[in-house]
């Protein structure tokens, strides 16, 4: 059997840099840029990425190409491949659990960007205040209206996007590949429209309410940069979680597509391309939509007390809508459009390990692989969309898709660069590259990337109170103890967080109990899939056994 791989290197980059290229580019990193000081932010963020980013990207693309030559197309056996350790395709365990369960959800904010075009189309927000608009979102998610008086319309639009997902992936590479070719070059273009109408604002539409606006502050704020926050370990902790977020590094799916890659094939040039292009997308235009048309409309004082993940749909309609109806529609579907583009290029990479995974082991074909991959994400989605109130949403975000990213990436790293072998990494690398590889990042990949990450492992199960590290480690030394934050990994594991809030709002107590046994719900689901995922493995490993009998 012939075995399947990429079209053309254009494909493969434009898929890639989609796999990367998704929601956190244009809504995590302004909000994570604003809270940690905008330009305090910029620097450690440019540096993780050349000393985390860059390294894994090299990681991930070399491991996926070594499993791929001895037909391995997910983390599992392609980790088992690299080291006489049984132990290693069971870690690889993470490279399948956490696309299935990032997908779960992810999709279903897919499903919000699909409606809110149709929504800009039809001129739903016309009209409509502020307020408003933040209601409409809220009803939508809560099944209060803002449905076409359709029953549990989100579920359908969901299940909806869902299955174009799966329709895509039971087309293969070459779906991924025709996707990816339209999808980028479509958002690049709907973001540089919005980008450059950013840029131009000013202060033109400052207001009675916002006499200040301007959105050359927005800019300004996100482009000075501010030198002590070198040595801040809150603002250093923040840009190493936007590095994961923006690259879909520790995923496993860089790691799927790269084993479908010839064996002389380049990595080394192919992966700094595809970093690199996410980069551009997120720094370039990510910064200079959301943050510059808010505080061009509102002022940055307004931007600084609200910046947050609700201001993509709660605040940027109504502020398409001050530029009239017709420029607001036009503004709308490029917001919206180009938002539904970057989350279905990064969601069909999702499918690829899954599919991978089934067809290498059990001789499943696309379309089955595909429909299999659909419907275990849909048992597992439906409860984030239906209890979306009580942070069942919140909870797969935080653990698949915060912390498994950590833990994958740095056992990964240890693999490839301490058990596989740094020197025989170098040179899987840089076999057939295009590029020469600066020697330091040798070092780097070896000693500087493991530790960055184990650190940031450690901090976020040590977050200190108020995420204010100077003061917690004076503390410490001053005997004074060390008081764990509520966003710590210790505190949510105990349920620390929502007890607090319990303490702080006894009014609230009958919703936080609910959400705390929700909370308990999804992660026993998760648990449930890892295991579930686990015991496959496990099954397909006694195949093999019996095969080579």
């Amino acid at each position: 059997m012939k075995k399947e791989s990429w079209g053309s290197r254009t494909g493969l980059i434009l898929a890639m840099a989609g796999n990367a290229v998704g929601l956190g580019n244009f809504l995590r990193f302004p909000v994570q840029a604003v809270q940690n000081g905008g330009g305090a932010f910029i620097l450690p963020y440019l540096i993780c990425f050349l000393l985390m980013g860059i390294p894994l990207l090299f990681t991930e693309w070399s491991i996926g190409r070594f499993g791929g030559k001895l037909g391995n197309h997910s983390t599992p056996y392609i980790l088992d491949s690299m080291s006489t350790k049984w132990y290693w395709k069971y870690i690889g365990v993470f490279g399948i659990f956490t696309n299935i369960a990032v997908m779960a959800y992810y999709t279903y904010i897919e499903s919000w960007t699909f409606m809110y075009v149709i929504h800009s189309v039809i001129g739903t927000f016309s009209g409509l205040g502020k307020e408003e608009i933040s209601q409409f979102f809220d009803q939508y998610v809560l099944f209060q209206g803002a449905d076409f008086g359709i029953p549990l319309f989100p579920v359908l639009v969901y299940v909806g996007v869902l299955g174009l997902n799966v329709y895509i992936l039971s087309t293969g590479l070459g779906g991924i590949e025709k996707v990816a070719k339209i999808g980028m070059p479509l958002l690049i273009l709907f973001g540089v429209i919005l980008a450059v109408r950013g840029w131009t604002m000013g202060s033109d539409f400052a207001s009675e309410a916002f006499p200040d606006a301007n959105a050359w502050d927005g800019i300004n704020f996100l482009w000075t940069p501010q030198y002590s926050s070198l040595a801040d370990p809150k603002v250093w902790l923040a840009a190493a979680g936007q590095i994961f977020f923006t690259l879909s590094v520790g995923m496993g799916s860089i790691q799927c597509y790269a084993s479908y890659l010839k064996e002389n094939e380049d990595i080394a040039l192919n992966s700094v391309t595809a970093g690199f292009t996410n980069e551009l997308v997120e720094v370039l235009l990510g910064s200079a939509i959301v943050i510059p048309i808010a505080a061009g409309f509102l002022g940055l004082d307004w931007v600084l007390q609200n910046a947050g993940f609700g201001m993509a749909f709660q605040t940027m309609p109504y502020l398409f809508q001050q530029w009239g109806p017709m420029i607001g529609a036009i503004a709308g579907v490029c917001w919206f459009g180009l938002l539904f583009f970057a989350g279905i290029t990064s969601s069909l990479a999702m499918g690829t390990p899954w599919m991978g995974f089934m067809k290498d082991e059990f001789g499943w074909g696309k379309v089955k692989g595909a429909v299999s991959f659909g419907l275990v994400s849909l048992v597992m989605g439906l409860p984030t969309v239906l209890f979306f109130q009580y942070g069942y949403f919140d909870e797969y975000d935080y653990w698949a898709g915060t912390v498994s990213l950590v833990i994958f990436a740095f056992l990964e790293t240890l693999l490839f660069t301490w058990i596989f072998g740094m020197n025989r990494g170098w040179e899987e690398l840089n076999r057939g590259a295009d590029i020469k590889i600066p020697s330091a990042y040798k070092w780097i990949m070896k000693y500087v990337t493991p530790v960055l990450l184990f650190l940031v492992l450690i901090a976020a199960f040590v977050t200190p109170q108020g995420n204010d590290w100077n003061a917690a480690i004076s503390g410490l030394f001053s005997g004074d103890g060390w008081t764990l934050d509520n966003s710590s990994l210790i505190s949510k594991l105990t349920f620390a967080d929502l007890q607090a809030q319990v303490a702080a709002d006894p009014n609230q107590t009958a919703y936080l109990e609910a959400k705390m046994w929700y909370s308990g719900l999804a992660r026993t689901q998760l648990a449930m899939l890892f295991l579930v995922i686990t015991g496959i493995v496990w099954y397909s490993s006694l195949n093999r056994k019996k095969s080579t009998l």
